[in-house]
């Protein structure tokens, strides 16, 4: 019984910085990722650009948006760089592009009210643009899972994911009551006011990847 104690003390005491070092990389990928990907921040967009459709549309379209930012963090996590090189641009290019395509979301949002791209066919088209790209896998999402793939390894950059957009998950699932509280008025209000910042993030990406060409 004692060696049988201690055999299992020189293993743990082998395993434990190991794991303590995989513990810390965990925790400094995923909040580095939750901070890029802001699920609470991104809940008054998600009112914005879903605003007039019926509850059971809103679920599918948050669904469809998770599944496509969590395909395209991952597809990225691992052969970012690959195919940013494969196709002879960077990533400050994914942020201008980003930024642009944000830009037209808002004035889309300003002088509608509504995000009207996938009207003419499936509401889950609203869930892969601009929702899953550039909302939640957008440039800096995209640029985070690249760095941490390089700095920690598969493992790590896989279990941040899967935390993050589980959060991410939990949290839009909570839109439907947010809509009910607010109203159809309220939830007007809140899509042009948000229009606003939608653009300013959009300003935002632009500038910094001009500056990186500059």
């Amino acid at each position: 019984m004692l060696l049988f104690l201690d055999a299992l003390t020189v293993v743990w005491n082998n395993l434990y910085p190991y794991i303590d070092r995989s513990l810390n990389d965990l925790l400094k990928s995923t909040v580095a990722l939750f901070v890029v990907i802001d699920p609470i921040g991104s809940v008054p967009l998600f009112i914005a650009l879903t605003n007039g459709m019926k509850s059971s549309d809103r679920k599918r379209v948050s669904t469809s948006a998770i599944i496509t930012a969590a395909s395209l963090l991952i597809v990225f996590a691992v052969a970012g760089t690959q195919i940013l090189s494969i196709f002879g641009i960077t990533i400050f290019s994914f942020m201008i592009a980003g930024g642009v395509l944000l830009f037209i979301v808002s004035i889309e949002l300003l002088t509608h009210g509504a995000w009207r791209f996938g009207q003419a066919g499936s509401n889950e088209d609203s869930g892969v643009v601009p929702l899953a790209f550039p909302l939640l896998a957008g440039p800096g999402a995209i640029t985070s899972v690249i760095i941490s793939f390089q700095s920690y390894g598969i493992v790590i950059t896989m279990l941040s994911i899967a935390i993050v957009i589980g959060i991410t998950y939990v949290v839009l699932l909570m839109i439907n009551p947010i809509y009910r509280l607010l109203g159809r008025r309220g939830s007007t209000i809140v899509t042009r006011v948000f229009a606003v910042f939608i653009a300013a993030i959009a300003v935002q990406y632009i500038i910094v990847g001009i500056k990186h060409f500059i």
